[in-house]
Formats: structure tokens, sequence, C-alpha cells
């Protein structure tokens, strides 16, 4: 598929994901066979006013190309500055999201908080094609609340400001990550456009993402919640969807081995002091799942050090951790 003048690598994307699609995560899913990873959300007031850990969360030096930059806010003139820094700084597409639920961010009128006011967030999004060369996309959820499910409006108009992508959660803003994502909401934006078209939501394992390619006819999936702690599902999504083959999950050994890949990247992007603090939720994440693993993850609250980091996963190849466990009482026992 492409987006602009990109050819994907394979219908599989990152979400952008605060705290989480750093410079070293990207790599790694892109490794996987990822076509297409997204920075974490930065806000275009920020950006704009050139606070310094804007710029860090738009390093690009290690991505494979094509990039995608998510900016948020809700002033189109700040929004289309901020895309032109996000192109001179090396941007291949532009994102602007339109689906974060925080509080905090809402109430900045960004991310979700443009589904209750569509007419803003077209002015925005025309704003921002109208600024930058590289194709501009947007990420929404199906509306506000239930009586706002608002999808088929908002795809359209914003379809009609000439952006050249849409990621769809199939949840909306109230619902937050509960139940479960509507893929037939999805399928209902995927046959409205022309544009390419992401599902996102409820993506646990490699079989769920060939089921609603099939279902909804979307031309990608945008995996988010799924990969924490299991970055190896983008591999196994990648091969089911491009060349139907089925790998395997990993074993206990192979897990560790990928936590500690990952841990080394941190590590060498970071530097000592801040990269084990960040590595924790990282580690806890994955060594969830397993018996005995509970245990592991307490110690790994106090991660301070690479020697600690070193520590806490050679104690993890010491368990059996027996068969992954979907029960966290289980897991606890």
């Amino acid at each position: 598929m492409k987006i602009g003048s990109y050819t994907l690598s394979s219908p599989v994307y990152v979400a952008p994901m605060a705290g989480v699609t750093d410079a070293p995560f990207r790599k790694m899913a892109r490794e996987f066979g990822a076509g297409l990873a997204c920075t974490e959300m930065i806000s275009s007031e920020a950006l704009v006013r050139r606070h310094r850990e804007s710029f860090r969360l738009m390093d690009l030096g290690w991505d494979q190309r094509p990039v995608s930059v998510q900016l948020m806010g809700g002033d189109p003139g700040v929004m289309a500055e901020a895309a032109k820094i996000a192109e001179a700084a090396g941007a291949d597409i532009v994102d602007i999201n339109m689906g974060c639920p925080v509080p905090k961010v809402v109430k900045t009128s960004g991310g979700s908080s443009l589904l209750r006011d569509p007419d803003r967030a077209c002015r925005v999004s025309e704003a921002m094609v109208g600024a930058v060369a590289v194709p501009v996309t947007v990420k929404i959820r199906i509306g506000w609340d239930a009586g706002t499910r608002n999808y088929l409006e908002m795809a359209t108009r914003l379809e009609a400001t000439g952006i050249q992508g849409l990621a769809v959660h199939g949840r909306t803003r109230a619902q937050r990550y509960d139940p479960s994502a509507d893929w037939v909401a999805i399928a209902q934006v995927r046959a409205a456009v022309a544009i390419p078209v992401a599902g996102s939501g409820d993506l646990r394992t490699a079989d769920d993402s060939v089921r609603r390619i099939r279902e909804s006819g979307v031309d990608a999936v945008m995996l988010g919640r799924g990969i924490l702690g299991n970055l190896w599902l983008v591999r196994q999504t990648v091969a089911r969807l491009t060349t139907g083959e089925v790998i395997p999950d990993l074993s206990w050994t192979e897990q560790i081995a990928l936590i500690r890949r990952h841990a080394d990247l941190v590590l060498d992007y970071y530097g000592a002091e801040r990269g084990p603090r960040l590595l924790r939720k990282f580690i806890a994440w994955g060594l969830r799942g397993f018996r005995g693993a509970a245990r592991l993850r307490t110690m790994v609250q106090s991660v301070s050090s690479p020697s600690d980091v070193a520590e806490v996963l050679e104690r993890a190849l010491m368990i059996d951790p027996g068969s992954r466990l979907s029960d966290p009482e289980c897991e606890a026992a």
C-alpha cells in the first residue's frame, strides 16, 4: 500500500503511543517488518515554542524510512507551523492526533476533542496540508461518545481537506479502551473514502489482524496495546499478512533475549543514567504473563543502573516460567 509517494513494506503500522514509541522502540518494530512507525505524540504548542523535549521526541536519526511524526493541537496556525518544523526535521509523513482521550490533551482542544468540532478539525487539517509538501494523515476515534458517533462525517470531510491516509480506532473517546472495538464502523469508513485506511483496536494476535482485514477491507492494521511487552507480534503479523507464514510465539529464553536487545538499545540511546529508569516499564511488560514473573517485576521497580537491568534478566533466565498465562491471578501464584 502507499501513502502519498511512499510504498510501505507491509500493511502493519505501529501506533503512536506516548512514553512507548521512542526511537529504540521504533527501530525494533521496523526491524520486525512494520511498514510504518510513528513518533510519540508531540504538542504543537511546545514544538513551536522550541521546547527541548519536543525536539527529542522528534529525533529521527535511528528511523527507517518512511517515518511519521504525530502532532497534537487544536489551533490551525500553530499546527501548520509545527508541521513545517516536523518536515524540516526529516518527517516523511505528518500525522494529526484526533483520537487521544487523555483529559490533559482534550482540554487543550487537541486529541479526541476535535471529534466534537468537525469544523475546527477540518481547519486544522486543511492548514497542515497546505503548509507542507509531505503527506498528512489523521488518526481518529469513531466519535466522542455514544451520542456523537460521527466517524463517517469526520472521515469524508477530512479526506476532502487533502489528507492522504486515515487510521481509525474503533471506540469513542468515552469508551477509552473498553468495551470491544467496533470494526463494523471501521469497515464503513473504509467503504466511504478513497484514501488508505488503517484499523485499530483489539489486535492481540496475528490471526486477529488477518480476520479484521478480511472482514473490514482496511488497507492496514495499526498495532497498539497488543505489542506492549510483545513486540514479536509485529513480526508475526507481518508474516501472516504478507506471506501467510505462521510464526510461533517466543520461548521464555527467546523472550528474555528480546527484552535484552531492547534494553541494550535503550541504554545506548539514553545513557546509563536515564536509560534504566525508562526501561522499568518495558521489562515489566515483557515479563508479564509467565508463572513467577510477578516476583521478577517487583525487582524491576528498583532498577536504576545497567547492572540492575542485567541482574533482573539473568534471574529471569533461572526461573521455570511454564506456559504463558492469560489469567493474572495465576501469574501471581
